[in-house]
């Protein structure tokens, strides 16, 4: 996998999908993989932000992570989004990114791109898999190549077993409630071993 490319592309607003980003960066450099961790550009007013302190910390934490262009996109074989849910969506933060990508897609630089994606939400029931298909939607629009963690480890099962893509109920605490680090180890290996036949 040493010449596979992994863009981890993220938002994140407290801090949940910004870990589970970086677990999926350091499962991708054990195996070798060239990894880019980026960030989409935050759209909320700055007053919004400023005016709540997990989201005013969140975006301190990331501060020195690059923001997330169409040559990231063109530059991978493979993709992971990390982002929360938004009413069973993804938020427009991300979805601005992916509709900007107009461009390269009438191109045909999205085509084969091995996809997958991971979520989290605030109640077991607040649109994990809801958020990730319709993510998934769009790939498909993008001719890319989905792959999902399905039921291919019992770490998926530890995790919540969510078929379409690792998922985190975070409670009011800001903890994650299920223990998904090994499923996002899992779900990002699983991403580079297919990136890597493809290629």
């Amino acid at each position: 996998m040493k010449n596979t490319n992994l863009a981890i592309i993220v938002y994140s607003m407290s801090g949940t999908n910004y870990q589970m980003a970086k677990w999926a960066k350091a499962a991708a450099e054990e195996k070798g993989a060239n990894v880019r961790l980026v960030k989409v550009q935050e759209l909320a007013p700055d007053a919004v932000v400023q005016g709540n302190e997990v989201w005013k910390n969140t975006t301190e934490m990331m501060k020195d992570v690059a923001l997330a262009s169409s040559d990231d996109i063109e530059w991978a074989d493979a993709i992971i989004f990390s982002a929360p849910t938004r009413f069973g969506n993804v938020p427009s933060q991300l979805k601005q990114f992916i509709d900007i990508q107009g461009p390269i897609w009438s191109q045909g630089k999205t085509m084969n791109k091995v996809v997958s994606a991971m979520t989290s939400a605030g109640n077991m029931h607040g649109g994990h898999e809801a958020t990730i298909v319709s993510l998934y939607t769009s790939m498909m629009h993008w001719g890319a190549i989905i792959v999902p963690p399905a039921y291919t480890d019992e770490v998926i099962y530890k995790a919540g077993g969510n078929p379409y893509g690792t998922s985190v109920t975070v409670d009011q605490n800001g903890q994650m409630i299920e223990d998904v680090k090994d499923a996002v180890y899992h779900q990002t290996v699983r991403t580079l071993e297919i990136a890597n036949k493809v290629k």
